[in-house]
C-alpha cells in the first residue's frame, strides 16, 4: 500500500471520528478542513495510483462528505435555473 492510500485512509478514519463528536455548527468547520485537506490527498493518491484508484477514492470521500455536496448541488441548480 502507498503513502498516499494510508493518508487517504486516515482521513477516512479522522472525517469518521470528528463525525461522532459533538459540533456547535453542525460541523460545517470540520467539513471545510476535510475538502481543504482532501482535494489535495485526492490529487495525490491519483498520481501515485493512477485515475482509476483515483475515483474510487474521490467517490469514498463524497460518500463522507454527501451534505456539503448535496448543498453544493442545490446551489448550482439555483444559479443555473434563475
Amino acid at each position: 500500500m502507498t503513502i498516499s492510500l494510508m493518508l487517504a485512509c486516515l482521513w477516512a478514519v479522522a472525517a469518521n471520528v470528528l463525525a461522532i463528536l459533538p459540533s456547535r455548527d453542525d460541523h460545517w468547520t470540520r467539513a471545510y478542513w476535510l475538502i481543504g485537506v482532501g482535494i489535495p490527498l485526492l490529487g495525490y493518491v491519483t498520481y501515485q495510483n493512477g485515475p482509476w484508484i483515483g475515483l474510487i477514492v474521490l467517490f469514498a470521500g463524497m460518500s463522507i462528505l454527501r451534505w456539503p455536496l448535496r448543498y453544493l448541488g442545490a446551489w448550482v441548480k439555483r444559479r443555473t435555473t434563475g
